[in-house]
């Protein structure tokens, strides 16, 4: 048998094997599906003058114990580097649901008077002034935080992203109702088009402010 016809035998015989695993839809072949290795978690150092904290949704209708008690247990880390940011004179940009308002965001996520106030689905750049804000700022890289990870955080970091802006997203300062969620918006970042070039993922503890 010459060279060739033994290649596509082979070929046809390979294919014929992996055929039943490539057939059906994602649907059919959901308990095939295994796991992506864990993403990678990088220490980041940021300038203040350049940077922008977004702090998106902590509010009472999507932060609460019956819906999203991960939301709940993020709020004070979200807090705590609130006050690093705010310390080392880092922009702060809150946002609301479309039901939302100020008075219903948590404590510990509350703006203060001046801090800018953006309302919309779940790409805050949507109908809302977020652009604007940003630019008239000079601000370059944006650090999101929030929830829900598969709405606002995942959006908007998509929308930062496809407008030339780089994007931290600390891992435990988002939050879903679900793990899944929540993995798929860390994986999505880093491996989507729209993303992946100009995301990093962290902790808030693993991001460095200099003045």
């Amino acid at each position: 048998m010459k060279k060739s016809g033994l290649v596509f035998v082979l070929t046809t015989l390979v294919l014929i094997c992996i055929t039943p695993a490539l057939a059906g839809t994602i649907v059919e072949q959901w308990g095939l599906v295994q796991p992506p290795a864990p993403v990678e978690l990088k220490n980041v150092s940021v300038n203040a003058t350049d940077t922008a904290f977004l702090v998106l949704d902590i509010e009472e209708l999507t932060c609460n114990m019956q819906a999203r008690p991960r939301c709940v247990e993020s709020a004070p880390r979200i807090g705590a580097f609130l006050a690093k940011a705010r310390a080392a004179g880092m922009p702060v940009v809150h946002s609301l649901t479309s039901r939302g308002t100020i008075e219903s965001i948590l404590p510990p996520a509350k703006p203060l008077p001046g801090e800018p106030v953006v309302q919309s689905f779940v790409d805050k750049f949507f109908n809302t002034e977020l652009e604007d804000i940003l630019k008239k700022l000079g601000v370059n890289t944006v650090i999101i935080t929030g929830t829900t990870a598969e709405g606002a955080v995942l959006h908007t970091a998509t929308g930062a992203s496809m407008r030339g802006l780089s994007v931290i997203v600390p891992v435990d300062g988002m939050s879903a109702g679900t793990l899944y969620a929540e993995q798929y918006t860390a994986w999505h970042l880093l491996n989507a088009p729209g993303t992946r070039a100009r995301t990093s993922l962290t902790t808030l503890e693993m991001i460095d402010i200099a003045p």
